[in-house]
């Protein structure tokens, strides 16, 4: 991965186990994980997450994807309008440099001109959430048997399991993973594969 040129990018929308999925079928997307970000909370957690909103960061390849183009992923899949959310699931960009400040302040401002807008734009703090939120829908499925002796950090930052998420979530088709650069290890690809044939 060292040839890649690599950002950072988050995002709140809601619960944050359907933006783990959606983002992390994009190619572009390196890696995922999901956390708590934007308030002042030390150590928030999923049962104690003061202020905070949930939150998925993206490290992404920007020659493959731009951060313009993840700001039309984020105003396209969730609710931005209302007001009356909580911070667990406020709408809000949180950037990572000051051209991401740029760019999301830009976005927000053509929204707003198509009509209401809720969303709050901060700089990043981020506190990884626990394990079992973690490519939620891919843990929950037929084909985390394959994950067992995975540890939870590698399983948490794999590209691999980035993709599968967004597999097992609709976003992809099995066929989809061969245009993505993944470190399948020996005899995996052909577990997923048959594990893939019945899942639905």
């Amino acid at each position: 991965m060292s040839d890649k040129k690599l950002q950072t990018a988050a995002f709140g929308m809601g619960c944050f186990w359907g933006p783990d999925t959606r983002f992390g079928a994009q190619e572009g997307i390196i890696q995922t994980r999901v956390g708590y970000a934007g308030g002042t909370k030390d150590n928030p957690t999923y049962n104690a997450i003061g202020d905070h909103t949930e939150t998925l960061l993206v490290e992404f390849d920007m020659e493959v994807i731009s951060y313009s183009e993840l700001l039309e992923l984020f105003w396209d899949n969730h609710s931005y309008q209302a007001k009356g959310w909580k911070n667990q699931y406020a709408s809000r960009i949180f950037y990572t440099s000051e051209e991401q400040q740029k760019q999301a302040e830009a976005s927000k401002i053509k929204k707003k001109a198509e009509g209401k807008v809720a969303t709050e734009i901060h700089p990043l703090n981020f506190t990884v959430a626990e394990d079992y939120h973690q490519k939620y829908r891919l843990r929950h499925s037929k084909l985390m048997g394959n994950f067992s002796e995975m540890s939870p950090e590698a399983f948490r930052d794999s590209p691999l399991t980035a993709k599968l998420n967004g597999y097992v979530a609709g976003h992809l088709q099995m066929e989809d993973l061969e245009k993505f650069d993944l470190d399948f290890k020996p005899g995996l690809k052909d577990r997923l594969m048959n594990s893939a044939r019945k899942f639905y």
